[in-house]
C-alpha cells in the first residue's frame, strides 16, 4: 500500500515508520524537520507543516492511507482532516492518547484524580479530537488509543486490544511504542476498526 505518515520523526511515528517498512509498504514520511527521519527501505522523506493545509494537502495526494503521528497540542484537527479529504484519500488513522479511555462507566481516565497535570492539556485534545472524528462522514477513519503508560521497549507482538475501556493488567495500564505500532500496522492490512476507536495494552 503507499501510504503517507505525517509526524514520521517522532517516538511512535519512527517506530509506525520502521513497522511500515519492515512490511515492504511504500510510505511518504512527513515530518517538519525531514533530516530527522530515518533512513530505510520504500520510504521517502518529506518536509510538511501540519498548519498549512494546501502544501500539506499536496503531500498527501495519491495515497491510499494517511496516518497522523502528531501531537494533539501541536496541531489542528480541523486542519488535518480537512487536508487529507482535499487529497482525496479515503482511509486516515490517529495515533490517539489514553486519556479519554474509561476507566468506569463514563469516567475518562484524563478525569481522574491522580492524572497527571502535565498531560491534560494533551489528553483533553485527544478526546476534543475522537470527538470530531465521530461526527465525520466522509472519512474511513480509526483512532488507535495506547494504554496509560506509552514508552519506548521491546517488540514482543503479545498484546490485546480493547474498545473505550482502559487496559491494564497486574503490572498497571502499559504498551511500548514498538508494539503499538505492530497493532497500528496490522490495522491497515486487515481493517477491523472502522469509524472506531480501538486500544492495545498488555
Amino acid at each position: 500500500m503507499s501510504i503517507a505518515l505525517i509526524g514520521a520523526s517522532g517516538n511512535v511515528g519512527s517506530r509506525i515508520l520502521k513497522e511500515l517498512s519492515d512490511r515492504e509498504h511504500a510510505v511518504t514520511a512527513i515530518a517538519r524537520h525531514p533530516e530527522n527521519i530515518a533512513k530505510l527501505p520504500k520510504v521517502i522523506a518529506k518536509q510538511g507543516d501540519v498548519f498549512d493545509k494546501a502544501a500539506l494537502s499536496d503531500l498527501l495526494k495519491g495515497h491510499d492511507i494517511v496516518i497522523s503521528a502528531v501531537h494533539f497540542t501541536a496541531s489542528d484537527p480541523h486542519i488535518l482532516l480537512d487536508a487529507v479529504k482535499a487529497a482525496g484519500v479515503k482511509r486516515y488513522l490517529v495515533v490517539g492518547g489514553a486519556g479519554s479511555l474509561e476507566v468506569s462507566p463514563g469516567v475518562p481516565l484524563v478525569r481522574t484524580p491522580d492524572f497527571p497535570p502535565a498531560y491534560k492539556p494533551e489528553a483533553e485534545k485527544g478526546a476534543e479530537f475522537l470527538n470530531l472524528l465521530r461526527t465525520e462522514n466522509d472519512l474511513d477513519w480509526t483512532f488507535l488509543s495506547p494504554s496509560a503508560q506509552f514508552l519506548p521497549g521491546q517488540r514482543t507482538g503479545k498484546f490485546r486490544l480493547g474498545k473505550d475501556q482502559l487496559l491494564s493488567d497486574d503490572h498497571g495500564s502499559r504498551i511500548s511504542f514498538e508494539d503499538y505500532a505492530i497493532a497500528l500496522v496490522d490495522e491497515i492490512e486487515k481493517p477491523t476498526h472502522s469509524r472506531q476507536r480501538f486500544t492495545v495494552g498488555y
